[in-house]
């Protein structure tokens, strides 16, 4: 389940950062991320860490919410 849900993540992360019309190294300004990561993430289809994913997903307009549960 988890291994799952970080390769969604990484997913949507790639394919925020293909259809930006800002360029990698602009998105990696504004985040402060190094360009070193971003190449791995997107180039090799590496992970990152927790704090780099979300930066990215907070970048592109992403929130993390719980849903409610089925009963």
């Amino acid at each position: 389940m988890c291994k799952m849900l970080i390769m969604d993540i990484m997913k949507i992360i790639r394919r925020e950062v293909e259809k930006s019309l800002e360029s990698r190294r602009q998105i990696c300004i504004a985040t402060g991320i190094d360009e070193t990561a971003m190449h791995r993430i997107i180039k090799q289809n590496g992970s990152c860490m927790a704090e780099t994913a979300e930066k990215l997903l907070t970048y592109f307009g992403y929130e993390l919410k719980k849903k409610a549960r089925r009963k």
